[in-house]
């Protein structure tokens, strides 16, 4: 599935849409700042699929600080058979530096 921009994903959070948001970030970095999404570190995904198994056909959005760690999050995932997987490009930062610019 297509990646998702950060004014697509705040479009869908001010909609209110469905759809299931893990910020694969480490604890410490997700207590600094985070835009709500359900914590999950890259390292512990393996063992939270137990867990996600029944989101395996709605979307997800992985998200981390710059969009790498959440890259590989999606591409494990799509492993495990997920279908709708979107990385957010840019991560948090994109995110905020989208939020800065429009003061």
């Amino acid at each position: 599935m297509e990646d998702i921009t950060v004014s697509e994903l705040r479009e869908k959070l001010q909609n209110g849409d469905e759809f299931l948001f893990i910020d694969v970030r480490e604890e410490w970095e997700y207590e600094e700042d985070n835009l709500g999404a359900k914590n999950i570190p890259l390292a512990q995904l393996p063992h939270e699929l137990e867990e996600l198994e029944s989101y395996k056909d709605q979307e997800i959005v992985m998200q981390c600080r710059s969009g790498a760690r959440s890259g590989n999050a999606k591409k494990f995932l799509e492993t495990k058979g997920f279908s709708k997987v979107r990385n957010l490009l840019g991560g948090i930062m994109a995110y905020r530096s989208m939020e800065e610019e429009e003061g």
